[in-house]
């Protein structure tokens, strides 16, 4: 690449990769999602290294398996000094870097998150949207733009809710559209874009939508035709089998039918904050045009990882891997050097953006990187459905405290394995047989070769991304 483009990199917060119209859900309306679609490249088999959110934006951030780099779980003290994120390789090669919304490296839970060497001149963090007295208003972004504009989160938020709706139901009307932490984020996103600069910049905006609770804008809400909403993928049998999981994760301790609660409401409510996102996302797409910026600048679409959505009786996260969980949207666009209109089913991993980027940019990629760019596929010089051979995910005492599970996902194109570390329990799906992931084949004898292929091939592939450690210096 000759030119060093602008770099509009979009990251929602746990998005399924079912989610844009144009790719094949006619439930939902995301109509700059489905431009960004027809001009680019949708990579719609792509998955996240991790089902959480920090070791995955870790991940993705620099190149590494999330437990090559040892940043397992949220909550995390800090961010290890020794890793490299893009943000800070690009701006020690003439980048302006921005973000506005997460960042979420390293613990936020009553602070506010200690920053890494992350490479950001402008730097608005707002982990998530709600108002909290532990965490101070001049420090979060997203608050201190509401109190300039004499917004009471506590009084707009939740202001359309039926009485006695709090939080913690299935869903709720949060706070209106033009005050929603959504809108700040495509707001100080296009103030950064229009900033006069001799060189290159990149933007992060990262929302904290479409994560729980499901509290879309009142407005939104009510354009969404909750009767034509697709019901959760359940089978009446899976409560009972997912119990069987109960020691491994605590999402599965209580499974629930999606029949024994408004799960229509419930994917209503998800799809409208994607649908609140989609038209920011068109708001930056025309702050780009009137510029004159659009033909320079290549814009990801993605999320850090997926939501289970009342699928197979669970909701939110944890340390499962079916595919509403680790499954992600991911879209590349760049008019005019990049090819338009290609949907690529090629395995695809998160960490393949950071050596893509470093290449788009023209710089080098470190030999020892664990992604692997996609820009020979961008590009057209690649076969776009051949790109990794198989794809990984993992879940190191990632989540909740006191349930330190350890588990390993791989899936080849057809057969996915998990494999739960220090119990006997397992998970065997055939993708093509079963794109639901209905029949767990762990125990069927006749699959006893391919199971054992599978944890050959996840052990090995750990093996290999294990950390070397300090650098050698001598032959002994």
């Amino acid at each position: 690449m000759t030119t060093r483009p602008n770099i509009l990199w979009i990251c929602t917060d746990q998005q399924r990769y079912d989610t844009i119209h144009a790719l094949g859900n006619p439930a939902i309306r995301t109509p700059n999602l489905d431009r960004l679609v027809s001009e680019g490249v949708a990579f719609t088999r792509t998955y996240t290294q991790s089902p959480v959110c920090s070791p995955s934006r870790a991940s993705f951030l620099s190149g590494y398996y999330p437990s090559t780099i040892h940043v397992n779980r949220n909550g995390n003290a800090y961010f290890p000094d020794k890793v490299r994120l893009i943000t800070r390789t690009l701006a020690d090669v003439g980048y302006d870097c921005g973000l506005a919304g997460k960042l979420h490296l390293s613990a936020c839970d009553g602070r506010v998150e200690k920053r890494p060497d992350d490479g950001y001149r402008v730097f608005k963090w707002s982990h998530h949207p709600r108002a909290e007295d532990c965490w101070p208003t001049e420090e979060r972004g997203y608050q201190g733009w509401l109190q300039k504009q004499g917004v009471d989160w506590d009084k707009a938020y939740l202001a359309d809710a039926p009485d006695g709706m709090s939080i913690q139901d299935v869903y709720s009307p949060g706070i209106a559209a033009e005050f929603h932490q959504t809108t700040w984020c495509a707001e100080e996103a296009i103030a950064f874009m229009r900033e006069q600069r001799d060189g290159p910049w990149l933007m992060s905006v990262n929302p904290f939508d479409p994560h729980p609770p499901l509290d879309p804008p009142k407005e939104y809400l009510d354009l969404m035709d909750v009767d034509s909403m697709p019901m959760p993928l359940f089978r009446s049998e899976e409560l009972e089998s997912q119990r069987d999981f109960g020691d491994i994760d605590h999402q599965t301790t209580e499974p629930e039918s999606p029949f024994d609660y408004d799960a229509r409401s419930m994917v209503a409510a998800y799809y409208a904050q994607i649908e609140l996102i989609d038209d920011q996302v068109g708001r930056m797409l025309e702050a780009l045009e009137e510029t004159g910026q659009r033909e320079n600048t290549v814009v990801i679409f993605a999320s850090d990882h997926g939501e289970m959505l009342g699928d197979h009786g669970l909701r939110l996260k944890g340390c499962r891997f079916y595919e509403g969980a680790v499954h992600v949207p991911l879209i590349i666009s760049w008019p005019g050097h990049f090819q338009s209109g290609l949907i690529s089913d090629g395995l695809v991993e998160l960490i393949d953006l950071y050596p893509t980027l470093l290449e788009a940019t023209g710089q080098p990629v470190p030999p020892d990187t664990q992604g692997k760019s996609l820009l020979p596929i961008l590009t057209g010089e690649a076969d776009h459905h051949i790109h990794r051979k198989f794809v990984r995910c993992e879940y190191h005492d990632a989540l909740v405290a006191g349930h330190a599970s350890h588990a390993n996902m791989i899936y080849d194109g057809r057969y996915k394995l998990v494999v739960y570390h220090g119990h006997d329990i397992g998970e065997l799906y055939d993708l093509e047989r079963d794109p639901d992931e209905f029949e767990n084949l762990w125990d069927d004898p006749t699959m006893a070769d391919v199971r054992f292929g599978l944890v050959k091939r996840i052990f090995d592939a750990v093996m290999l991304a294990t950390d070397p450690g300090q650098p050698r210096v001598g032959r002994y």
